[in-house]
């Protein structure tokens, strides 16, 4: 392990830091190339892209938005799945100092127009295939570009790979690399601001953490534009100079096909998509002796599918991962080996991570104690995109309040019990209830509403929408169709269920979704 020390950041902060670490993500980047330029960085179907060829494209990236008036500090939209266009525009703009703001191919025209105005986003880069989805141009005005993947209205991507020269920009740690916008309780997602500083310490914990070595290969089979995709698989690959081999889509016999094929020794994913994997009838037939570190978050991991991971795949090591978009990813770890006997916590904090376990009157309790988990650290966000209210709401004293009620215990371990905020989580991705609630309440024959989740063996929970209807023609087929409009597909409903006599409620009025949950 790295020396640590403690240091002060964002102002005010005094966090444990690792002493020696590169300054920013392009330094990391330039620092693979030169220690492997001829390894293969990147793999999507049959094509390669080596680590030297991968820094031609990500140079020219950087220069070509500069040279059309891209200055450090914009804002610049993607709208992209896993291809390299995204991890060139990744690079691209962490060399030229450009904030990227990674969005989900999955939402819709709403959602997509609320986070480039929110950021003031001056560029666009989008795959052709989603063009039905983008607002209106002049919804988004200060929008001064847009580039298109694929045949589409906009520049072509490729006039930012054009071979170019960068004259090079002076990036500080503290300086943001990324918004990564995350809902909350009230509906508006917020933009987490992931510096150059918490997202290398991140880096480093995954590289410490899971004991990954140099040249080990992943498989991105969740979206690079959420934290996991973009920091614990595409940059910690880089960190420790490995491959990234990239699924536009998760499908389990895929996934197992390409394991096998491309010597997979490194993976984190959530527990579903290990349910997945294990229900396929060949499952046996694929050789995944080469997989090392089966990493998981998102979810608890059920022990018998812990059981049935031992028994199919002896030699695969399962960590699970606790973490959030505004710790930059993991907090926690548990250390290698112990899945099968600790299956009931989330391990230990790692070794820059500092938590802290506060009842309602923000008095730490005893431990072993529930209350809720506040968190510290390098990889703690300094706050969200120009939102001092949600900074007011969601940090003190340079804690992160995380919304999740847990306990700590003598030994280190941490548990997470329940949720403190409303939300559901639905193979890994995060619903709020309160975000699909305000949907359906604008539905013209929608009296009122309560969404809660329903637990789900494959996805650990779906979405589950009771209604008051106003009229009894209303049909759950309408209610989704509605809801679609305005929703990332996930965030629909699953399950619709209409309660005429209205929703169960306490004294003061408050719907009591426990009720309702059963």
């Amino acid at each position: 392990m790295a020396a640590l020390r403690h240091e002060t950041h964002y102002g005010d902060r005094v966090v444990r830091c690792f002493a020696e670490r590169p300054t920013n993500i392009d330094v990391m980047f330039r620092e693979a190339v030169a220690r492997a330029p001829d390894r293969v960085a990147l793999v999507l179907g049959d094509t390669r892209v080596t680590y030297r060829e991968l820094e031609k494209k990500v140079e020219a990236v950087a220069a070509n938005l500069t040279q059309r008036g891209f200055a450090k500090g914009d804002r610049l939209a993607l709208l992209l799945g896993n291809c390299f266009e995204f991890i060139y525009a990744v690079l691209g703009a962490a060399r030229a100092g450009i904030i990227v703001v990674p969005m989900s191919i999955r939402q819709r025209a709403p959602e997509t127009e609320f986070i480039l105005t929110q950021c003031e986003a001056v560029g666009l880069i989008y795959q052709a295939d989603v063009a039905e989805h983008l607002p209106a141009p002049e919804t988004t005005p200060q929008l001064r570009e847009r580039f298109v993947v694929g045949d589409g209205a906009g520049v072509p991507f490729g006039a930012l790979t054009a071979p170019a020269d960068f004259a090079g920009v002076e990036i500080a740690e503290e300086d943001v690399f990324s918004l990564l916008y995350t809902s909350g309780t009230t509906g508006r997602p917020k933009g987490a601001m992931l510096t150059h500083f918490g997202t290398i310490h991140s880096l480093l914990h995954f590289e410490y953490g899971l004991a990954l070595r140099d040249g080990d290969i992943s498989v991105l089979a969740v979206p690079g534009s959420h934290v996991t995709g973009l920091v614990a698989i595409i940059l910690t690959m880089i960190r420790v100079c490995g491959s990234t081999v990239l699924m536009p889509a998760f499908r389990a016999r895929n996934f197992l096909e390409i394991a096998a094929r491309e010597r997979m020794t490194y993976a984190l994913i959530v527990p579903a998509m290990y349910n997945l994997c294990l229900l396929d009838p060949d499952f046996a037939t694929f050789d995944l002796t080469a997989w090392r570190i089966g990493g998981f978050g998102g979810a608890p991991m059920p022990q018998a599918t812990i059981e049935r991971v031992a028994a199919v795949l002896p030699n695969l090591t399962l960590a699970n991962i606790y973490g959030s978009t505004e710790t930059s990813s993991p907090v926690t770890m548990l250390p290698p080996g112990e899945a099968a006997t600790r299956a009931d916590t989330v391990g230990k904090p790692l070794p820059c991570a500092d938590m802290v376990v506060m009842d309602d009157n923000g008095r730490e309790v005893a431990p072993g104690a529930g209350g809720e988990l506040w968190i510290a650290g390098p990889m703690v966000i300094p706050g969200y995109w120009r939102n001092p209210e949600a900074d007011g709401a969601a940090f003190c004293g340079g804690y992160w309040k995380s919304g999740d009620i847990g306990s700590v215990d003598a030994e280190g371990y941490v548990r997470v019990f329940d949720r403190k905020k409303d939300m559901i989580n639905r193979g890994g991705y995060k619903v709020y209830c309160i975000e699909v609630e305000s949907v359906l309440a604008r539905h013209p024959d929608v009296i009122e509403c309560a969404v809660i989740g329903k637990p789900d063996a494959v996805l650990g929970e779906r979405v589950h929408a009771v209604i008051v209807p106003r009229t009894a023609e209303l049909q759950e087929t309408q209610l989704k169709s509605y809801c679609a409009q305005f929703l990332s597909d996930y965030k629909v409903p699953d399950i619709v269920t209409f309660r005429p006599d209205g929703l169960p409620r306490n004294a003061n009025g408050k719907v009591l979704k426990t009720a309702l949950r059963g």
